[in-house]
């Protein structure tokens, strides 16, 4: 009987979380390469943030949708400036939270969903719910905005919003609380290296022999944008994925990925779920990822 075939894990995160991924899945003895189809960028004009810093005593919470909006919103912070005390930083996921805890936010005052669940809007709002009342709360929701997209009108200046979590802004307007949006950095497509051009063009046409990592959906919109600008045809069939929510998955099975289970995010999870991919092709003792014959 022949061997299943091995696939490399294309990790599609922006690449600045693209690359310590790829370092832990290695550590982690699973094959990686990092192929990033979101590019983060700053915005054109970052003042409204950097004045955000003289307003953070009047929140009760600061929201930061991903591990991009913490490092672009400290990278504005004043000289001096400290995080204060009794204000709550949230963060969806624990790699947001430890970025949050490394840039200067005591570890008590960081909201996290519970460590072995889901890590989502949803289990955010969980661990959120007790801890305010918000019938008088004021949050600041920090996000990133399209590349491109319009201001928005919210009186004098325009702001720009950003979009993201549209669900858990919604919720907590629902449970009283006043919230402000504020994008404090710019997405898109990424710019890819000829390197990366190259694996891009690889793994197009060869689905058999990788297998993507979707933590986004916008990287799989990204994925169809990159390549056909690279003049590349996303095949109808294009493979095998991991999808890390349920959302995630179903736009990945739409966009013709097949199988596509779900998994958290962090090493040690995908490689539990490598190991524990169903059919014949489960892993074998290697540091490859094996999965059925197509």
């Amino acid at each position: 009987m022949s061997e299943s075939p091995r696939r490399l894990l294309l990790v599609t995160r922006p690449a600045a979380q693209a690359e310590p991924a790829v370092r832990a899945l290695s550590d982690a003895g699973v094959e990686a390469a990092a192929l990033p189809l979101i590019g983060i960028t700053p915005l054109a004009n970052a003042a409204p943030v950097r004045s955000l810093w003289g307003t953070l005593e009047r929140w009760q919470l600061l929201v930061f949708v991903s591990q991009n909006a913490v490092a672009h919103f400290f990278k504005e912070r004043p000289t001096g400036a400290n995080w204060p005390a009794g204000v709550l930083a949230a963060a969806p996921g624990p790699g947001t939270a430890v970025a949050l805890q490394a840039a200067g936010v005591p570890a008590a005052q960081v909201v996290a969903p519970a460590a072995g669940g889901n890590q989502d809007s949803e289990a955010l709002w969980a661990a959120l719910a007790p801890r305010l009342d918000w019938r008088t709360a004021r949050v600041l929701v920090l996000r990133g905005a399209d590349a491109g997209a319009p201001l928005v009108d919210a009186g004098a200046p325009l702001v720009d919003a950003g979009v993201g979590r549209e669900w858990l802004a919604a919720t907590l307007t629902e449970a009283g609380a006043e919230v402000q949006l504020q994008a404090v950095y710019r997405r898109g497509p990424a710019l890819l290296s000829q390197r990366e051009l190259a694996l891009l063009r690889t793994a197009l046409a060869a689905p058999s022999r990788h297998v993507w990592l979707f933590a986004s959906a916008e990287a799989l919109d990204h994925l169809r944008t990159i390549s056909q600008g690279a003049g590349m045809t996303l095949p109808a069939a294009p493979g095998a994925a991991i999808a890390t929510h349920p959302r995630i998955a179903e736009r990945a099975r739409a966009a013709g990925f097949d199988p596509v289970p779900v998994c958290a995010g962090d090493a040690d999870s995908l490689r539990r779920c490598i190991d524990a991919w169903p059919g014949p092709g489960r892993r074998t003792p290697t540091p490859s990822i094996e999965f059925p014959a197509s």
